[in-house]
Order: C-alpha cells, then sequence, then structure tokens
C-alpha cells in the first residue's frame, strides 16, 4: 500500500500523499458478542467494499477470539506511517485489545489480507504482572518499531490512565510507557505530535464505574473524566492537566494530522461539545470550546434533556473537515475546520437507525463509513433493539468541494443476520491505514 519507492516503510511520506493512496477494497471490524443473547466468542470480521467485487456489502471471513466475552473494541498496527523512513518494518499485523478481559490478539492480516489468522494471544497477567494496567483501549505504532495501548484501569478496575508497550516484533510485554507512579488518574485515548514533544491524552472513567452501564448519578459524583492530560514525550511524564469547562468525557482526540501543527480537537460526550486545545504563546498547552450540540428535551428518559453524545471524531487528511457522530440524537456532522477556532458546520445526516458511532473516512475523503454500536452494555441501555437486531454498517457520500453529507442507497451491512446471531460491530480499519491509524513524524 506503500507509494512507488524502493526504500519506503509502510503507509505514506505525508498525510496529502495518503490521500492520492487506492481506493478502500476490504475494512476489518470487531464484531461483539458480550451482552448480547449469543454465547459465543467476538470475532473480527472482514466486509468487502469494492463496488465491482460480486461480494460488495458481504463480510467475507470472519475470525473468532479463542475466548468469550472479551469487549474487543478498537484496533491498532505493528507499525504505520510513523515508521515510513524503515523499509524493515511492514503493516502485516493487527493489535486487538480487549475493553473488558484485558486481552490482546494479534492477528496475522499480511499472509493472506482477506482471510486474517490468528498470530499470538497476550494474557492479561503479563499485562498486570508488568504493567499493573487493565482494560486496554486506544492502540498507536510508535517510530522506535513498539506499540503502545492506552489503559483506562488498573487490573482490579479503579481509575489508572496508563500505557502498556509491546515489542512490535514479538509482541512482547515491555513494561510501562510512562514512569513509574506517573499514570494518569483516568485514561482512555491519546495522540502524540513529536515535533512539539507531547501527547496529550483523554478520560472516559473508571472500568469499575462504567462496565455495567451508565448510571447518571456518576456524573453527580464526580466519576467521569473532564480533563486532558499533556505529556512530555521524550521524558515520558505528564507535565500538564487541563479541566475542560463544560467539557464532560473527553473521549477521541485527534491532533491536525500535519505534523508541524500544535493544535487538535477533542469530543467530549456527555457535555455534547468539540473542544480545541493548542500550544499558546507561553509555550504549554490551552483548551477552548469551538463547538455546541444543543441537547434535545424529553419526557420518560433518564434526563430531563438528551445529550447529542458525541462517541467519535475524525479529521480528513488534508485538515480541511472535522467529522463527528451525536450517538443519541442519531445524526453525523461535517464541520469545515479551515480556520480551526471557527468551525463551520458544511454537512449533517440525519437519523441514523441505531445511532450513528464510529466512523472511518476514505484516504480520498469522499466516503465516510458508519458503524452503529458504542460498547455493549451501553448498547444495551440506551439502544435494546441493537442487542435483538444487531448493529449495521453504512456508508456516506461526501462532498469535499462544497460540504456534504448523503447517505450511499446502495450499501449495507447488516450484522443482524450474521451466522452466530445479531452481532455488534464497531471500530473500521483499512489494511493501508487511514486516519484514525496514522501519525506522521
Amino acid at each position: 500500500m506503500a507509494t512507488e519507492c524502493g526504500k519506503c516503510g509502510p503507509g505514506y511520506p505525508s498525510p496529502l500523499e495518503a490521500m492520492k493512496g487506492p481506493r478502500e477494497e476490504i475494512v476489518y471490524l470487531p464484531c461483539i458478542y458480550r451482552n448480547t443473547n449469543t454465547e459465543a466468542p467476538d470475532y473480527l470480521a472482514t466486509v468487502d467494499v469494492d463496488p465491482k467485487s460480486p461480494q460488495y456489502c458481504q463480510v467475507i471471513h470472519r475470525l473468532p477470539m479463542p475466548h468469550l466475552k472479551d469487549e474487543l473494541h478498537h484496533s491498532g498496527w505493528n507499525t504505520c506511517s510513523s515508521c515510513f523512513g524503515d523499509s524493515t518494518k511492514s503493516r502485516t499485523k493487527l493489535l486487538l485489545p480487549s475493553l473488558i478481559s484485558s486481552r490482546i490478539y494479534v492477528v496475522d492480516v499480511g499472509t493472506e489480507p482477506r482471510a486474517p489468522k490468528l498470530h499470538k494471544v497476550v494474557e492479561p497477567k503479563d499485562i498486570h504482572a508488568k504493567c499493573d494496567l487493565g482494560y486496554l483501549h486506544t492502540t498507536h505504532c510508535l517510530a522506535s518499531g513498539e506499540v503502545m495501548i492506552s489503559s483506562l484501569g488498573d487490573p482490579k478496575g479503579n481509575g489508572k490512565g496508563g500505557f502498556v508497550l509491546l515489542d512490535g516484533e514479538t509482541f512482547e510485554v515491555k513494561g510501562t510507557w510512562e514512569r513509574p507512579g506517573g499514570a494518569a488518574p483516568m485514561g482512555y485515548d491519546f495522540w502524540y505530535q513529536p515535533r512539539h514533544n507531547v501527547m496529550v491524552s483523554t478520560e472516559w472513567a473508571a472500568p469499575n464505574v462504567l462496565q455495567d452501564g451508565f448510571n447518571p448519578a456518576d456524573v453527580e459524583a464526580g466519576l467521569y473524566g473532564n480533563h486532558l492530560h499533556v505529556w512530555d514525550w521524550q521524558r515520558h511524564e505528564r507535565v500538564q492537566t487541563l479541566t475542560l469547562q463544560d467539557g464532560l468525557i473527553p473521549l477521541e482526540i485527534r491532533f491536525l494530522h500535519n505534523p508541524a501543527a500544535d493544535q487538535g480537537f477533542v469530543g467530549c460526550a456527555l457535555s455534547s461539545n468539540i473542544q480545541r486545545f493548542y500550544k499558546n504563546e507561553g509555550g504549554t498547552w490551552s483548551v477552548e470550546k469551538v463547538i455546541q450540540v444543543p441537547p434535545k428535551k424529553v419526557k420518560g428518559w433518564m434526563l430531563p434533556e438528551m445529550p447529542g453524545l458525541i462517541t467519535d471524531i475524525l479529521l480528513s487528511l488534508d485538515d480541511r473537515f472535522l467529522y463527528f457522530s451525536n450517538w443519541l440524537h442519531g445524526d453525523l456532522r461535517q464541520y469545515d475546520i479551515s480556520d480551526p477556532q471557527r468551525p463551520r458546520l458544511t454537512g449533517q445526516g440525519k437519523q441514523v437507525a441505531g445511532g450513528p458511532q464510529m466512523i472511518q473516512l476514505s484516504l480520498d475523503g469522499k466516503r465516510l463509513y458508519v458503524t452503529t454500536s458504542l460498547y455493549s452494555a451501553w448498547d444495551k441501555q440506551f439502544y435494546p433493539d441493537l442487542i435483538r437486531e444487531g448493529s449495521v454498517m453504512l456508508q456516506i457520500d461526501v462532498d469535499t468541494v462544497k460540504g456534504e453529507l448523503k447517505l450511499n442507497p446502495n450499501f449495507l451491512v447488516d450484522f443482524g443476520k450474521e451466522p452466530l446471531g445479531p452481532a455488534l460491530a464497531h471500530e473500521l480499519r483499512y489494511p493501508g491505514g487511514d486516519c484514525s491509524s496514522d501519525i506522521w513524524l
């Protein structure tokens, strides 16, 4: 998937070069059976998304995990564009950390991309013993050749925002990225920007708080996150904690893709706003709210007002558009961020059944893929139909000139019709990398 080059490593030399990459033909996505009516392992689905293929819109392969109730969630690569200059590296393994069991599955997608196979299982006891961490979330590959995975908690389910380091070749647990005793109080997502010697991480809640469902009283008790943590990338130390004003549950975080950029965005789920973080004139980091989704007044719900619940955000590779999903309101939004301080709404997709959740953009920015499951326990609570009927995968056509979103009526993958019963499909990955997996140096 790399550009034509005699000595290139994985991915692309720059985000703009990545936009010229080939059209996606297959996608990988984890499918979850925990908290459903099916007693079966979670699995990795391979879906054909090539319109010229006779198997278009079909699940062409399923790789079941060897254990039950892992809660597969997000995934990441053994290596990516951060290693573009290293011709010895090849993007052949997809890592699937488990949000609940804390296992890490290493899947070989290089030998036969259309039929992945299990390569290695990293057991929770190794992560617990060497890192005192568990409940794993985001995976990013590093220029060092290592793989880094964020945690939500310690092995007992208390909040602990640390980072597991794996060897990128053997996938042995090496220890924590942060210094001993240096973890944040809570964790979730992270993104690094080496030219500014910085990494920023976010907070959901302690696993013991969130894993069985959402209780509004836990918000009142201050048990959900509302901070960004700023880390010194070279020293592996937390140097600043930003309290978000009206920023409850900051989940997905994205720096601009331009590796020289000193700003980015975070989606605050419960307060339903987008906040911009940036390096200020004093050389430290600041944050400001730039988009607010108004709540809707409702009756018979757990709260008098229903938030949009921004659960995923993406930036196009040219840093022109920001996309996010309002899982509870059921819509998708596109904003022009040419002026990052003043995002401008340019497209909105209305009422996706089950609520749009994870999103992934094609390299050229012209197709947005959407799935509808957030996390099995919260799916069961907020969208019980998902448990009975399974989630779906949709594709939205994007107007990249004037900005607009339009549902592709010819594309639907219905995970309610899976052989073992309705499944909950989550995050999407392309074999050659995408705008939420790859970081440029």
